[in-house]
C-alpha cells in the first residue's frame, strides 16, 4: 500500500516548472520551449499561477533526449550525475566533502564510497597473479624511453585480455574488475626503490614506482591524500571520453583506456609535468621570481596556477599544501611554490591548483616530472569506473552530438586524379 497515487492516474502528483527543469537537467526556459514544440504538455496550476507537468511524461522525455545545456563553466555538455558536485570553491563526492574524505580515509575507501555510497574501512585492492604477470610482461616489452602513461595503457589492454568476462556490465562484475585493475596498473609499473610485502595500501605500493627514496609516514600520507583527491572532478575531458565509451557499452577496461588516451594531453593530466619543471627550476635558482619573469616575458602561462572551476585556490591544492607542511624535505619546494603564487599575483589574480601541489611532492621527494601524471592516471581510474557504472544505467548511445557541416554544398563534381 502506498500514500502516493499510482502513475498515470488523474490524481497523480504533478511537477512544477522548476521540478521538471531539474529532472530534465535544463533551464526553466527550455521546459517552456519543449511545450511550444509539442514535446511536453502542460496544465495551469491551481489558481492560475505557473504550469504543471505530468511526471511520467517528463521522465520519458528525459530518457529520450538525454538533454544537455550549455555549461556555466564554459563547457559544451552537461549530464545529470550523482558522483561529484563542485560549487563555491568546494567539491563533494556523493554529497560528502571530498577534501575531508581525503584527509580521513584512504584512496581505496574513498573509491568504494564513490562507487557504492558505502564506506568500507580498511578495504584493500588486490591484483590477481595471472593478470599482474600478463601486465608486467607487456609493460616489460616496451622501449626504455616509454612514459608511465604508455605503460598504463598497455597494462590495461593486457588486463582486459586475461578477463574473459569483461563484457559483463552488471555492477558487481564491473566493480570486481575495477578492484583488480587498479592494483594491476600500479604493480605493472617498474620499481625504482625497495618494495615491501604485498598487502599494503595502494599508496604504499605506488611509492617505490615513483621514486627510489624510501617512504616516510608524512610523505606517504600526502601521496594517499593526492590519490583520493584526484579520483574525480566532474566531467573533465578524460571523464567525458570514458562516459562516451560507456555509452557505447564498452567494457570497463576499454572505458579506462579511453580516459587514459585523453589524459595524456598537455592541458589535462600532463599539466603537472610542466609545473614540476617550473618548480624545480625555481628551487635550483633559489628564487621563483626570475622563473615567473621568464614565463611572462615569453607570453607563456605560469604552470600550476588557475582553474576554470574555482575563483580562489583549488581546494585540492589547499589540502595537499597543508599536509606537505608536515613533510620536512618539502620545505624548500613548498616555499618556492608560494613564491610562484605571490610573484604571479602581482600581474594576475591566479591561485594555486592541484598541479602545483603535486609538483611540490614530486620535486621534494626526488620523483620524475611525469610522477604527477602517473598519480593522476592511477587515481582517476576509479572515477572513470564510477562514471561508467552511472552511464551503463542510461539509454545506450545517448551521447551522440550532431556535427555542423561547413564544407562545400553538394552536388560537387567527383574528384579526379591529377
Amino acid at each position: 500500500m502506498t500514500d502516493q497515487p499510482e502513475p498515470g492516474r488523474p490524481d497523480a502528483p504533478r511537477l512544477t516548472t522548476r521540478e521538471a527543469a531539474e529532472l530534465l537537467g535544463v533551464k526553466p526556459e527550455t521546459v517552456y520551449a519543449y511545450v511550444s514544440r509539442g514535446q511536453l504538455s502542460s496544465e495551469r496550476a491551481a489558481g492560475g499561477r505557473g504550469s504543471t507537468f505530468d511526471a511520467d511524461e517528463v521522465r520519458a522525455l528525459a530518457r529520450r533526449s538525454g538533454r544537455r545545456e550549455p555549461s556555466p563553466a564554459g563547457g559544451d555538455l552537461v549530464f545529470r550525475t550523482g558522483i561529484t558536485l563542485i560549487e563555491q570553491d568546494r567539491y563533494y563526492f556523493r554529497g560528502a566533502d571530498a577534501t575531508e574524505l581525503a584527509r580521513n580515509h584512504s584512496y581505496e575507501e574513498v573509491a568504494e564510497w564513490l562507487w557504492t555510497g558505502e564506506l568500507r574501512p580498511g578495504v584493500r585492492f588486490t591484483a590477481p597473479s595471472e593478470t599482474l604477470a600478463a601486465a608486467r610482461r607487456t609493460v616489460g616489452a616496451l622501449p626504455a624511453h616509454s612514459g608511465s602513461t604508455d605503460r598504463l595503457r598497455v597494462a590495461v589492454t593486457a588486463a582486459a585480455a586475461t578477463d574473459p568476462l569483461r563484457f559483463d556490465l552488471s555492477p558487481g562484475a564491473v566493480l570486481s574488475s575495477a578492484r583488480s585493475l587498479i592494483p594491476t596498473l600500479v604493480g605493472a609499473l617498474p620499481v625504482l626503490g625497495s618494495t615491501e610485502a604485498d598487502g599494503g595500501s595502494l599508496a604504499r605500493e605506488l611509492w617505490p614506482r615513483l621514486t627510489a627514496r624510501p617512504a616516510d609516514a608524512p610523505a606517504l600520507a600526502v601521496l594517499d591524500a593526492a590519490l583520493a583527491l584526484l579520483i574525480d572532478h566532474d566531467l573533465a575531458a578524460s571523464t567525458l571520453a570514458a562516459r562516451v565509451a560507456a555509452s557505447a557499452r564498452a567494457h570497463p577496461y576499454a572505458v579506462v583506456s579511453a580516459g587514459l588516451g585523453v589524459l595524456e594531453g598537455p592541458l589535462h593530466g600532463a599539466a603537472s609535468g610542466l609545473a614540476h619543471r617550473m618548480l624545480q627550476e625555481a628551487v635550483d635558482r633559489g628564487s621563483a621570481v626570475p622563473v615567473v619573469a621568464d614565463h611572462l616575458r615569453t607570453g607563456r602561462p605560469v604552470p600550476g596556477l588557475g582553474h576554470r572551476l574555482y575563483r580562489g585556490e583549488d581546494p585540492r591544492a589547499r589540502t595537499l599544501f597543508a599536509l606537505l607542511e608536515d613533510v620536512p624535505q618539502a620545505a624548500g619546494a613548498l616555499a618556492a611554490a608560494r613564491e610562484v603564487v605571490a610573484t604571479t599575483a602581482r600581474h594576475a589574480p591566479l591561485h594555486a591548483n592541484i598541479d602545483l601541489a603535486l609538483a611540490v611532492l614530486s620535486v621534494s621527494c626526488g620523483m620524475a616530472a611525469e610522477a604527477g601524471e602517473t598519480v593522476f592516471a592511477v587515481s582517476r581510474t576509479a572515477g572513470w569506473v564510477a562514471h561508467a557504472l552511472e552511464e551503463y544505467g542510461e539509454r545506450p548511445l545517448r551521447i551522440r552530438p550532431s556535427g555542423h557541416y561547413t564544407g562545400p554544398r553538394p552536388p560537387q563534381p567527383l574528384p579526379h586524379a591529377p
